[in-house]
């Protein structure tokens, strides 16, 4: 383009936030990291990293997670972009934050570049404390946290978190996690029989009676 000097405006950069739940003891998880470098070195933070001149933003969330955390084949959907203007100390830094959840069994992850420590936390804890994240990880956790709860009323995401099968006992548990309230064993099941078969497995070794497992239907 004849005459156009990009030199005259401001620039800005654009990094990827990667938030991973999982439920662990039957509480909702999110995986942080400890930073090693400034700013803010030491503290606990989601994985990400600054997207590349030539990286796609979901290149970019793939390539974060695994530099940081080493896992790799997690698929990420896009939660919110945060932009707000001194949410980096080292300069105009806009964010584009991903979300997943993954079940708790597929989650084997180190510490990766750029960070001394990888392991889970307590959603609840973590938004509920004094203590400080970097940037303002913490407003964004926040935010999944709200829009997790909103979005299993009328999504199917709580089965991301119970594997190809599944007992009822422990879907109704995940829903009752993310939802942060207890349902009537027969209201779930009528409202989740639309969307979930029978297996011809049960449970065995159990003191109590074997439950069925389940699976989604294929056509979800």
């Amino acid at each position: 383009m004849e005459g156009y000097d990009s030199s005259k405006y401001e620039k800005m950069s654009v990094a990827t936030d990667l938030l991973v739940f999982t439920v662990e003891d039957d509480k909702l998880k999110i995986l942080l990291v400890e930073r090693s470098e400034e700013p803010f070195k030491n503290a606990l933070a989601l994985p990400g990293v600054f997207v590349g001149i030539n990286e796609t933003l979901d290149e970019a969330a793939r390539r974060g997670i695994k530099e940081e955390t080493g896992l790799k084949n997690i698929y990420f959907e896009q939660l919110y972009t945060f932009g707000e203007v001194k949410r980096d100390p080292r300069m105009r830094i806009i964010s584009v934050a991903y979300m997943a959840l993954v079940p708790l069994k597929k989650l084997d992850f180190i510490a990766g570049e750029r960070t001394v420590n990888a392991a889970l936390y307590d959603v609840e804890e973590i938004i509920s404390s004094k203590k400080k994240l970097a940037f303002d990880h913490k407003d964004i956790i926040k935010y999944a946290r709200w829009r997790l709860a909103n979005k299993v009323e009328y999504t199917d995401i709580a089965f991301h978190l119970v594997g190809e099968e599944f007992t009822l006992p422990v879907l109704q548990k995940v829903y009752e996690i993310l939802l942060g309230k207890s349902l009537y064993k027969a209201n779930f099941r009528k409202k989740i029989a639309p969307m979930i078969e029978e297996t011809e497995f049960v449970t065995s070794g159990d003191k109590h009676r074997p439950s069925r497992f389940y699976r989604r239907k294929k056509e979800m």
